[in-house]
């Protein structure tokens, strides 16, 4: 017998939701900003601290070993999370945005000519739009976009057309963090790769609410960030195969990269620690494996599954309310827990700000994607987005503040 999901008992794990805002329950419906920590992460960054703390991969103590096991410990977490063939395939970083800049400076500045061209979309996060930007005015490069259809999708066709002997890299988004559209991944990456290009995945949102196989998609990187996951800020992977990645110098100079160092020159690390200089942030990782083993017991399956369920209900419960518009695919089996909307005049901020008194917390703005939403014909939007410790019974109470919000501006 399946056993049914039950999000009200996963909601107690996390500390958070004990919290009132203004003398209401918190319902917190802005997880694509960053998701909420259950206590089991926050006890392994503290008893690191308390316990473990020592620096790695110098000391013979033992704390220098346990602080070693911790660190080289999440490392492979990670990998067996998202299926990597090897260890040194997981480089550590701060967050999503680092692993790309990581990749723009080391392989874009090495393998990148005049006249290359790199294939991004009209739903990139900044992220994965400005480094490529920044690469393009100091190395000659081209940058071309595929657009949407129904302001929801991939033109499909387009991108085929715009693939070219020229297509150096193709950059994409999995899911989309203001339309909520999970991507045809897996035929991008063939499509690209019988071009001879690159595929960069940026799996921000997608590595939290989904299973990634990174094998089984073929990718050659895949960025996201340990906070969107239930872990830590300042924590992040970037995954790049293994023959990639030994055609990449170095990102950053300093200790722990180095193998040996004269006056003159210097002779680099193995992978992945060649690309992680200085002292790594070692609590966090052992916060991010934590955060790991706590999806794996809950399942990321079932996670997608609930996520789903939750995310028809909410896209139903919205289309009542009248004068709404919502961005993005009426199909909750074609997006994830991303809905974006504006509701008659109202500006967004006005209308986080309201339900904030009501205990409500979304995003109000252009969520690091003013191109995207400039091709939807807007400045800002609301967002509401959902992961497993969320309830329609939250969503029965965003529906309700919404209508309260219209009363106020007198929406009728």
């Amino acid at each position: 017998m399946k056993k049914k999901f039950q999000p009200e008992l996963l909601k107690k794990d996390f500390p958070i939701f004990t919290r009132k805002i203004h003398g209401k329950p918190l319902i917190y419906l802005d997880s694509a900003a960053t998701s909420q920590k259950p206590t089991t992460v926050i006890e392994a960054i503290s008893s690191h601290y308390r316990l473990h703390n020592a620096n790695v991969h110098r000391g013979v103590h033992l704390l220098a070993e346990e602080s070693t096991e911790a660190y080289e410990g999440a490392r492979k977490k990670v990998q067996e999370l998202i299926h990597a063939q090897k260890e040194e395939e997981i480089i550590f970083v701060r967050n999503t945005t680092e692993a790309i800049n990581l990749v723009a400076y080391s392989w874009g500045r090495s393998h990148l000519q005049t006249g290359d061209e790199i294939l991004l979309t009209h739903m990139e996060h900044h992220s994965n739009l400005i480094p490529w930007q920044l690469l393009a005015k100091e190395k000659g490069i081209v940058l071309k976009f595929v657009p949407l259809q129904q302001e929801s999708y991939l033109d499909m066709e387009a991108f085929q057309n715009l693939l070219s002997p020229k297509t150096k890299l193709v950059a994409v988004t999995h899911m989309s963090n203001v339309l909520g559209t999970v991507n045809p991944i897996k035929e991008i990456i063939k499509k690209a790769h019988q071009a001879n290009a690159l595929v960069l995945v940026d799996g921000a949102q997608s590595v939290p609410h989904m299973k990634v196989d990174v094998q089984s998609l073929g990718c050659d990187f895949l960025a996201c960030s340990g906070h969107k996951m239930l872990g830590p800020t300042g924590i992040g992977v970037l995954y790049a195969k293994k023959n990639v990645l030994e055609e990449m110098p170095p990102f950053m100079g300093g200790g722990d990269m180095i193998k040996e160092v004269y006056f003159d020159h210097a002779t680099f690390n193995d992978l992945p620690w060649r690309f992680e200089a200085g002292t790594p942030n070692i609590a966090d990782a052992a916060g991010l494996r934590a955060a790991v083993e706590y999806l794996e017991s809950v399942g990321l399956d079932a996670i997608h599954q609930y996520e789903e369920e939750l995310t028809g209900y909410a896209l139903e419960a919205l289309q009542e309310v009248k004068h709404i518009r919502i961005y993005g695919p009426r199909d909750a089996k074609m997006k994830g827990g991303v809905i974006a909307f504006n509701l008659a005049s109202i500006h967004p901020h006005d209308l986080s700000t309201l339900l904030d008194q009501d205990g409500i917390a979304i995003r109000a703005g252009h969520h690091c994607a003013q191109p995207l939403l400039r091709t939807l014909g807007t400045n800002a939007t609301a967002r509401v987005s959902l992961y497993f410790y969320n309830t329609k019974e939250d969503i029965d109470a965003l529906v309700k503040s919404l209508e309260k919000a219209k009363k106020t501006f007198r929406v009728t």
